[in-house]
């Protein structure tokens, strides 16, 4: 039986549907989408889900706490039988409720090379500091905003002549590649962390570790 992914969401859905492009295309294998789940109806996101045959469900998070909502949120994924649960452009941080819940099973992709520029705008943040590198950091979810340990990285130039967007679009090519490659390797368990390092591991060594 194929490992079973949540996605969670608030816009556009462009991860997402580079995650779904790799596993239709076998770069992800073994793996399907269980379930898509924004906390905004008009996510584009979520039409995207459907039009791929994917369960994809708007919870509203208007007036709920953060963990009566998460709640909700995890009831659902349990019901999908999720294993991983990946955060695409999800603008709500998560609770401890949630983190307790999928400890070590929840990744997400930020748009800098953290901890450097963490939390909203990090495009802008890099150009207003003057780096001459950013780019993209895929990584463990805990309980603080965009801390958790690191698994993989991709940096991108900056350009004097770039703006928010044009920045962004680089960016975004860099996501959409590590962020699959990262959901592989977390998948097939060809990791270890050793305090706050991501060791990633060939496929023999990932064999041992599971003996």
């Amino acid at each position: 039986m194929g490992k079973r992914i949540g996605v969670l969401l608030s816009g556009r859905g462009s991860n997402f549907e580079a995650l779904a492009e790799s596993m239709s295309a076998g770069r992800i294998p073994d793996a399907e989408i269980a379930v898509v789940i924004s906390h905004r109806g008009g996510a584009p996101g979520i039409e995207r889900a459907r039009a791929r045959g994917i369960d994809a469900r708007v919870i509203p998070s208007r007036g709920l706490e953060r963990d009566a909502y998460d709640r909700q949120v995890v009831a659902v994924m349990r019901e999908k039988n999720v294993d991983l649960v990946c955060l695409a452009g999800y603008m709500r941080l998560l609770s401890p409720y949630f983190v307790k819940e999928y400890h070590g099973c929840i990744v997400n992709i930020h748009p800098s090379l953290l901890p450097a520029f963490p939390g909203l705008e990090a495009q802008r943040q890099a150009l207003e500091h003057g780096v001459k590198f950013t780019g993209c950091t895929v990584h463990f979810v805990d309980e603080t905003l965009d801390a958790g340990p690191i698994l993989l990285q991709a940096a991108v130039p900056v350009r004097d002549d770039d703006t928010v967007e044009t920045l962004s679009e680089r960016i975004l090519i860099e996501e959409h590649r590590i962020y699959s490659e990262a959901v592989r390797i977390v998948l097939e368990g060809r990791y270890r962390i050793e305090g706050r390092r991501v060791i990633i591991l060939n496929a023999a060594e990932a064999a041992k570790k599971h003996v």
